[in-house]
């Protein structure tokens, strides 16, 4: 995604032999109307394109330490799935998570900008200059941090209807729904047991969210430099640094972005989802494990390989998932400026 400062100093750079067009500046609160709303349309497209791939990650990932492993692999996995509830069942419970997409996407890019605002107002970087890779690459961690804190509750929604488990920690009888899934954490835990799995999701989202941004930007740097080598003329330089990275050029920087997001984090998500799936309240005299108690308890039952179960199929879904994601936003931004 290019920063706001890289669009105006693109905005302003003027190509020889032509007139300099008069810029008309852009509000915080246009930017910030813009991010909510493209966000958000990003992330439900996003959202439709990786959801069944999702469903079979946190099913990998939250099979119980104490009974032999139910999934032999992805494959296996969607297999079962099917054959017990259809392929639509992959898609079960997924309006929870189309909100949680639109809201986590557009919180993404909003703090997102946040962070590059901390950034000037700190003079790291004069206002008039484009931030600098490595400043990108903490405004996405800093955008991570806030987003989790919004994530937390629609991820432990999530993840209990896509693995259906009841009070005795056996399965559900019936697939479980949004609202009775929101009163019964809030009956068993109050409030705060909505951020039941934080510190898993402020890890993934920070240092994730660190390499989603990064990653997209460094891309795209290495391919705005390889253009501009191979450029004919000064004008054609120029010409490249106004207009947008060639369809495929973007979509490859989205999709390094997801990738670089899912791969380097995935303990911490695993985690998260085995705490997030672990039945509510106090079963067999046992209280639900924190974040440490987890991890100990995984590593003990499979080891290292036990915290990467769906790394594969979560990096390469979220290889469209991501380009997708960059593509309609930054075209939006592009092509659909709001005045």
């Amino acid at each position: 995604m290019a920063s706001p400062s890289h669009m105006e100093v693109k905005a302003s750079l003027q190509v020889p032999g032509t007139a300099a067009l008069p810029l008309t500046p852009r509000t915080a609160a246009m930017e910030a109307i813009e991010d909510i709303l493209y966000g958000s349309l990003a992330g439900v497209i996003g959202k439709y394109i990786e959801y069944p791939f999702d469903t079979v990650k946190v099913r990998l990932q939250s099979q119980p330490d104490h009974l032999p492993l139910r999934y032999r692999g992805p494959l296996d996995c969607f297999r079962q799935s099917i054959r017990a509830d259809g392929f639509l069942g992959l898609y079960r419970g997924i309006s929870a998570p189309l909100f949680g997409a639109a809201l986590e996407t557009s919180s993404l890019f909003f703090f997102e900008r946040m962070g590059r605002e901390v950034v000037y107002k700190s003079g790291f970087t004069p206002k008039d200059e484009a931030l600098p890779l490595g400043a990108l690459w903490f405004t996405g961690a800093f955008s991570g941090a806030f987003t989790s804190l919004v994530l937390t509750p629609i991820e432990l929604v999530k993840c209990k209807i896509q693995v259906p488990i009841n009070e005795s920690g056996g399965p559900a009888a019936a697939p479980l729904r949004p609202l009775p899934v929101i009163k019964d954490i809030w009956r068993h835990h109050g409030f705060m047991g909505f951020w039941h799995g934080q510190l898993g999701t402020l890890i993934r989202e920070a240092g994730g969210c660190a390499a989603w941004f990064g990653a997209k930007e460094t891309t795209s740097k290495l391919f705005q430099d390889m253009n501009e080598r191979k450029a004919s003329s000064p004008q054609e330089v120029e010409r490249l640094r106004v207009d947008p990275l060639p369809l495929w050029q973007q979509a490859v920087a989205g999709a390094s972005a997801g990738m670089s997001y899912n791969f380097l984090f995935f303990p911490a998500d695993t985690v998260k989802s085995r705490m997030q799936t672990a039945p509510m309240g106090v079963v067999d005299g046992v209280e639900r494990r924190n974040f440490a108690q987890e991890t100990v308890a995984l590593w003990r039952q499979a080891g290292l390989k036990g915290f990467y179960r769906g790394c594969g199929i979560t990096v390469l879904r979220s290889a469209p998932s991501s380009a997708f994601i960059f593509m309609v936003y930054d075209g939006l931004k592009t092509y659909l400026p709001m005045k």
